[in-house]
C-alpha cells in the first residue's frame, strides 16, 4: 500500500461547538490507524472536549472504519462534527454495500450488519444511539455519542488500549462456536489486533493488551514471559511478565504456579507450540484437566519471551485456535521489538539531546536572559541549539544556530559545533575569525566524512565512487556573538551565517535589525565573515531566533511575512526578557491551527 494514499489532515470548520471534519480514506488495513490519527488530532484542537469523549470517539471511529474495510472494502467518507450539546456524532460510508438492502417494502426485513471480529457491539456500547442507511449503491453507518462520553464504570479505570482490547477480544466461547466464528471474523480480529498492538511503545503494555485479546474467547488464562539477553542465551525467567484468568480471583494463585514452571528459554523450544505443563493447582478441583501451549515470541531472529496459554477441558486445542494464536503471537513479538527498539531509541536520544545541549545557561552581570527552546520531535534530536557562556577577560558569548536535517545528521554536526566555538572564543578568537574557522572545519569534516563513505563503499561492493562524492555535505545556519559588559551598558559583537536576523527592541518600541545576511557555514570555502557592533543600553532587547519562529506558517503565510516578527517585538515595549520569550512563543503557536512542524528556539538578552 502506498503511503501517500493515506490522508493527512482534514478539512475541518471551526474549533469549538459546531466544529467538524471530513477525510477520504482507501478502503486498506492502513484506514483504521489512520483515521484514529486524525481524529485524536482534531479533537485535541477543540477546547472542551472530555477525555472520556476522545477515547470513546477513537474508539468508534475505528471499529467504523474497520467495519467498512472488512464488509465493503471500498474507498470511505469519514464525516465528524459536535454538536452545541457537546455530543460527538461521525458517520462512515462507504461506495458500496456488501450485499443489496432487502426490498423494506415487500416485507423483507434488511439485512443486519454481522458481528464479525468486534463487529459493532463497541458502537453499541459506547454511543448512545446508531444505526446503518442505505443509499443507491452506497451504505453509511453512523453513530452519536453523548456529551463527556459514555458512562464511566465504577472503579479505577484500565488504560484506554486496554479497554479498546477488551471490546476487540471475542466475546466468551459458546459450544460449537469456535469453527463458526474462526471462518468468518479470524481475518478482521488480526487485522485489528495488528493495528492495536502496532501503535504500543510501552513493552509492558504490549503484554497486557495480548491477556485481554486472547482472554476468554480464545484461552481460559494466558501468561507472558519476558526475557532478556542473559535468559535468551540459555538462562532462567524471573517470572511472567503478565498472568491473564477469565475468573480475576484467580490470577494471583495462577501466578504463583506459573513462577515455578518457566517455560524453556535457548533454542530448545521451537517458534511453534508446544506442551506446557497443566497448573491444575492453581484452577481449583472443577478445571483440574485441561491443555496448555507455550509459543517463542521471536521478532528479527532474536528471543523476546514466550507466550504460553490455557484451556481447561480439553485434551488438545482445536487446530484452528493454535493457527491463530501463532498468528497473533507474532504480531505481540514484533510490537514487544518494536516497543523496546522505540525505548533504547529514546533513551540513546535522550542521552545524547543533553549532551548537545549546555547544562545552564549562564547569567551576565548587567543582563537579564530569557529561552524558549521547543524541539518538534521529542524522540530524537533536534536540528536547533542554543548556547550563552563565559569566554574569559569580561566577554559573555552566545549562539543560536540550525543544522540541515535531524536526528544523527544533526547530532553530528552541533556535536562538531558548540565544543568548538566555546574552544575558539576561550582561546580569544573574535566573533568572525570564529565563524572563519568553523565554516572551515565543517568543510573539513564533510570532506572526511565524504571520503570514509567512499573507501568503505569501495571495500565492500567494489564499487568505483570517487573520493567526496556523497550527499555529506553539512550546512550550518549560526547567529553568533560576544557580549562585554560596561558601566552604562552592554558592548555586542555579533555575525550571521545564513540565519534569521536578530532584532533589537528598544524601551519605546522601536525595532530595528541588529546584523546583515551572509553565507551558510559549511557551504562556501575560504569564505570571509565579518562582524557587527552595537550597544545594548539599559532597556534595549536582543531578540534571537531560529527559522521555527519565522517560517511558522498558517495556509501559504508565514510568520514573519509583511515583518510579522518585527511587528510582534514590537508589541511588547516595557515586557521584562521572561515576558518578551513568552509573549513571542505565544504569538507562534497561535499563529496556525496545527501544532508547529519545525524545531523553535529563540533568546532574549535584556539591558538593565
Amino acid at each position: 500500500m502506498d503511503m501517500a494514499a493515506i490522508p493527512t489532515q482534514w478539512e475541518t470548520e471551526g474549533r469549538g461547538a459546531g466544529a467538524r471534519g471530513h477525510v477520504t480514506l482507501p478502503g486498506s488495513p492502513l484506514a483504521p490507524g489512520s483515521a484514529r490519527a486524525l481524529v485524536r488530532a482534531a479533537l485535541t484542537e477543540v477546547p472542551g472536549v472530555a477525555p472520556r469523549l476522545l477515547d470513546d470517539a477513537l474508539a468508534v471511529v475505528s471499529e467504523l472504519v474497520t467495519n467498512s474495510v472488512v464488509h465493503a472494502g471500498t474507498e470511505m467518507d469519514l464525516d465528524w462534527c459536535l454538536e452545541e450539546s457537546g455530543a460527538f456524532v461521525v458517520e462512515v460510508g462507504d461506495r458500496h454495500p456488501a450485499r443489496p438492502p432487502r426490498d423494506a417494502t415487500a416485507g423483507e426485513p434488511p439485512y443486519e450488519i454481522p458481528e464479525y471480529g468486534r463487529g459493532l457491539r463497541l458502537v453499541g456500547a459506547l454511543a448512545e444511539s446508531w444505526g446503518v442507511t442505505y443509499r443507491t449503491g452506497a451504505k453509511s453507518v453512523w453513530a452519536r455519542l453523548p456529551p463527556g462520553g459514555s458512562e464511566t464504570p465504577p472503579g479505577p479505570r484500565a488504560p484506554d488500549a486496554l479497554e479498546v482490547a477488551e471490546d476487540l477480544a471475542p466475546q466468551p466461547r459458546r459450544a460449537g462456536g469456535d469453527r463458526d466464528w474462526l471462518g468468518r471474523g479470524a481475518l478482521s480480529f488480526l487485522a485489528e489486533a495488528s493495528d492495536l498492538l502496532a501503535g504500543q511503545l510501552d513493552e509492558n503494555l504490549v503484554t497486557a493488551l495480548t491477556g485481554q485479546l486472547i482472554v476468554p474467547r480464545l484461552a481460559d488464562w494466558c501468561a507472558v514471559w519476558l526475557e532478556d539477553e542473559a535468559s535468551a542465551r540459555g538462562g532462567s525467567y524471573d517470572g511472567p511478565a503478565r498472568v491473564w484468568h477469565a475468573s480475576e480471583n484467580r490470577i494471583e494463585e495462577l501466578r504463583g504456579v506459573l513462577e515455578k514452571e518457566p517455560p524453556r528459554t535457548g533454542d530448545g523450544l521451537g517458534f511453534g507450540p508446544e506442551p506446557y505443563p497443566w497448573p491444575g493447582a492453581a484452577l481449583g478441583p472443577r478445571d483440574a484437566d485441561g491443555t496448555a501451549l507455550a509459543y517463542r515470541l521471536v521478532a528479527g531472529g532474536r528471543p523476546l519471551g514466550t507466550l504460553v496459554i490455557g484451556r481447561c477441558g480439553l485434551a488438545r486445542f482445536p487446530d484452528e485456535i493454535t493457527g491463530l494464536v501463532e498468528d497473533l503471537a507474532r504480531r505481540v513479538a514484533l510490537a514487544i521489538g518494536a516497543a523496546r527498539q522505540y525505548a533504547r531509541q529514546a533513551t540513546i536520544s535522550a542521552v545524547l539531546q543533553r549532551g548537545l545541549l549546555p547544562g545552564a545557561v549562564a547569567q551576565i552581570p548587567g543582563m537579564s536572559s530569557a529561552l524558549v527552546y521547543e524541539p518538534c520531535d521529542k524522540s530524537g534530536p533536534s536540528g536547533d541549539f542554543y548556547d550563552l557562556f563565559p569566554a574569559g577577560d569580561g566577554r559573555w558569548c552566545f549562539a543560536i544556530g540550525d543544522v540541515q536535517g535531524k536526528g544523527p545528521e544533526a547530532a553530528v554536526v552541533i556535536g562538531l559545533a558548540r565544543p568548538w566555538l566555546r574552544l575558539l572564543a576561550r582561546e580569544g578568537y573574535r566573533v568572525a575569525d570564529v565563524l572563519d574557522r568553523l565554516n572551515q572545519l565543517l568543510l573539513d569534516d564533510a570532506t572526511e566524512a565524504a571520503d570514509a563513505a567512499a573507501r568503505a563503499l569501495v571495500a565492500a561492493d567494489g564499487l568505483a565512487v570517487t573520493p567526496g562524492d556523497g550527499p555529506q555535505t553539512r550546512f550550518l545556519s549560526l547567529l553568533y556573538g560576544e557580549l562585554t559588559p560596561y558601566d552604562g551598558g552592554v558592548g555586542c559583537t555579533l555575525a550571521s551565517a545564513g540565519h534569521p536576523l536578530p532584532l533589537v527592541l528598544g524601551p519605546d518600541g522601536t525595532v530595528r535589525t541588529a546584523a546583515r545576511p551572509q553565507t551558510l557555514l559549511g557551504v562556501v570555502e575560504d569564505e570571509t565573515y565579518v562582524s557587527e557592533t552595537l550597544d545594548l543600553l539599559p532597556g534595549d532587547s536582543l531578540l534571537c531566533v531560529t527559522d521555527g519562529v519565522t517560517e511558522r506558517r498558517c495556509g501559504s503565510r508565514q510568520f514573519d511575512d509583511a515583518d510579522g516578527l518585527a511587528e510582534a517585538l514590537a508589541s511588547c515595549a516595557g515586557l521584562t526578557a521572561e515576558e518578551i520569550a513568552e509573549r513571542i512563543r505565544h504569538l507562534v503557536h497561535t499563529f496556525g491551527e496545527a501544532p508547529p512542524e519545525d524545531d523553535l528556539a529563540l533568546l532574549v538578552l535584556q539591558a538593565e
